[in-house]
């Protein structure tokens, strides 16, 4: 199962992480694992290299995860499009993926 978890403040999400594969298919013709992977390389490349945002990126093995350098609008509205993305696909392939959601800093 693939696990994503994003980090969310009062504004709104400020990281995420996906680990995990989902197990639908062999690998090559996991739907599941492209869409996840595809959906969080298309977020994290369009935080740092279309909105500039230095945003730490951090990828080993099958964990991948993004954390903005601060409540960054743009960032936490390319997270929030992720999340909404992700819940779909949850809802869609349920069993396959798992999308939490943890407060911080006083967040909700």
């Amino acid at each position: 199962m693939i696990d994503a978890q994003f980090e969310q403040s009062a504004s709104g999400f400020v990281a995420f992480r996906v680990s995990g594969h989902a197990g639908y298919a062999d690998a090559g013709e996991d739907v599941v694992c492209a869409a996840v992977s595809s959906a969080v390389m298309l977020t994290a490349n369009g935080i740092t290299q279309c909105a500039g945002i230095p945003a730490q990126v951090g990828e080993e093995g099958n964990v991948i995860s993004c954390r903005l350098p601060g409540e960054e609008e743009q960032g936490m509205l390319f997270l929030q499009a992720l999340y909404l993305h992700l819940t779909c696909l949850e809802e869609q392939y349920p069993g396959f993926l798992r999308v939490r959601v943890k407060p911080v800093g006083g967040g909700q």
